[in-house]
Parts: C-alpha cells; sequence; structure tokens
C-alpha cells in the first residue's frame, strides 16, 4: 500500500491518502456510491509517464454540493452602465477508501 498517492480528475491535480475528504469537480455519481480515480500520477514512489500504469484510487462519494457565491460586479464609469451576476460552482465530496 502506497502512503499517499496524487491523482488527476476534472483538470485538477490532489494528493490523497487513505481515509482522506477531498472536494472535486462535479462527478456523475449518487452519494453513497464507489469512484475509481484510474489517472493516478504519482503512487508506491512511482512517477508516471504520464499515468502510473495499473493504479487506481477509490472512493465513496459523501454528497453533492455547491460552493459559496461568488459575485462578480462590472460597471463603466460616466455610461450607466453596469452588471451583477452570481455564481455557485458544483462540488462533490469524496472519501477515499484505498490506494491501490
Amino acid at each position: 500500500m502506497a502512503a499517499y498517492a496524487i491523482i488527476e480528475t476534472g483538470g485538477k491535480q490532489y494528493k490523497v491518502a487513505a481515509g482522506d475528504t477531498i472536494y472535486v469537480e462535479k462527478l456523475d455519481a449518487e452519494a453513497g456510491e464507489k469512484v475509481t480515480f484510474d489517472k493516478i500520477v504519482f503512487a508506491d514512489g512511482k512517477f508516471g509517464t504520464p499515468y502510473v500504469e495499473g493504479a487506481s484510487v477509490t472512493g465513496t462519494v459523501e454528497k453533492q454540493g455547491k460552493e459559496k457565491k461568488v459575485v462578480t460586479f462590472k460597471y463603466k464609469p460616466k455610461k450607466h452602465s453596469h452588471s451583477k451576476q452570481g455564481h455557485r460552482q458544483p462540488y462533490t465530496k469524496v472519501v477515499i477508501d484505498a490506494i491501490a
């Protein structure tokens, strides 16, 4: 068993170990389902080119949610023009079960 691994999902890389909780970009999985990450950049002291062959990380989806609202406000001075827009990014909370 590796002490930790670096996985890639949603265009980002995460350092994970068994028992860790991570927030990743939204996955198509319901709460309680098992997910497997196959894009392993580093595991068991080996770096992949680009990914480590035969390595995988399994986890359980704890919940789906949305982050706090980010508000963007644009305006053009002296032109009576402004716009306000909010955005909430969806995420998936995953608990890492094992690194294989």
